[in-house]
């Protein structure tokens, strides 16, 4: 599949445009390239069409974020991540689009009618905490941006004392209709979006638009033995809609840092100790601290061997949504080789090797595998 050409550059704007300059080079193009100016001529045609679809993505908010945030992939539910309605549905895309051409003979919201309420974008964040904190749990505060109600016009898209009047480009009816060809088609009116009516004067911040990005905080409850990626929902933590739609929610991420002497798995703890021959051989009570730093007492059986695993109950994290269940810890032997030995332990070793070779307990490596 070819690569869409950038609607920016089909209508000859900014990535920042507003919607009036927006409104100024639609025009400008669709005058361009109109198929009554161009007949016979099948690359205008084709330019026509990509200007109309350039502009009715660029002139809603919520799709023009939708492309700007993930292009024009995301416009059919590609970028939505799995996640519910946020980034736009094909339902909505769908109706739109066709609805505008052939008047609402698809069941969507066609040309003619109303703006339907469309909700507003789900949005997604990632968030770091530390092993403790997922073994307690914690509340800590996300900070990002989304779209909002413009504080200065509190959403009416209007400057202070202004309203709204009938648009008269479509003379409140919400529909422009031209002719292409053979066929006579009609879409929303680029001037009033479908709504029928304009702002007398547009808000300066917002441009009219009633919304506009702006700094959020929520505080967000991470559950005791949350695990790395594990996804937490916001409700309404997201952008805010059109039309009285609402807000969508905020999705968070959660990783969870490595600690320097756990590791983890599933809701188990790995815990590696360090042991002398003697211990191993035979047998001895360590002391060690769990993750909350409370000392416990690990019992070592007599001959345990490198590598050797003892669980220690009702010591690991905290079992996601299961109240007061917890996984263990897993101990690990490591078994320690002293790289410097005194004179004195040179010769105790010696005779423990004597000592074994008498009882016929010495074998050499190769006898131990080959019989």
């Amino acid at each position: 599949m070819a690569k869409k050409e950038d609607y920016y550059s089909v209508l000859g704007v900014d990535r920042n445009a507003g919607q009036d300059e927006l409104k100024r080079a639609y025009r400008k193009m669709a005058m361009k390239y109109h198929p009554d100016r161009n007949p016979g001529n099948p690359e205008a045609e084709e330019k026509f069409k990509t200007v109309n679809e350039a502009f009715e993505v660029l002139s809603d908010p919520q799709k023009r974020q939708i492309y700007d945030n993930y292009g024009a992939e995301g416009l059919n539910g590609a970028a939505s991540g799995g996640f519910h309605g946020g980034f736009g549905g094909f339902e909505d895309i769908f109706s739109s689009v066709f609805g505008d051409m052939f008047g609402g003979s698809f069941g969507g919201a066609g040309a003619g009618s109303r703006r339907r309420p469309q909700r507003g974008n789900d949005l997604k964040e990632e968030i770091s905490v530390t092993l403790e904190e997922a073994y307690d749990g914690i509340e800590k505060e996300v900070s990002y941006n989304r779209v909002d109600t413009c504080e200065t016009c509190h959403g009416t898209g209007a400057q202070e004392g202004s309203g709204r009047k009938t648009c008269p480009t479509c003379k409140g009816s919400g529909v422009v209709q031209f002719s292409q060809g053979f066929f006579s088609m009609r879409q929303s009116c680029p001037d009033c979006g479908g709504q029928g009516s304009i702002v007398e004067k547009p808000c300066r911040d917002c441009h009219g638009t009633g919304r506009q990005r702006s700094k959020a905080k929520f505080t967000v409850k991470i559950p005791a033995g949350v695990r790395e990626g594990v996804v937490l929902r916001v409700p309404n933590g997201g952008d805010i809609g059109t039309n009285d739609g609402g807000y969508g929610d905020l999705y968070i991420q959660t990783h969870v840092k490595k600690h320097k002497i756990f590791q983890r798995d599933g809701d188990d703890l790995l815990l590696e100790i360090p042991l002398t021959f003697p211990q191993a051989a035979l047998g001895a009570a360590v002391k060690i601290q769990n993750i909350k730093k409370e000392e416990i007492k690990v019992i070592i059986p007599e001959g345990s061997q490198h590598g050797k695993i003892i669980s220690v109950e009702g010591e690991g994290m905290p079992v996601l949504g299961k109240a007061g269940k917890k996984g263990d810890m897993r101990v690990i032997i490591n078994l320690e080789v002293p790289k410097k030995l005194t004179s004195r332990q040179k010769k105790l070793i010696e005779e423990l090797g004597q000592a074994f070779e008498e009882e016929g307990q010495k074998k050499t490596i190769f006898e131990k595998i080959f019989g």
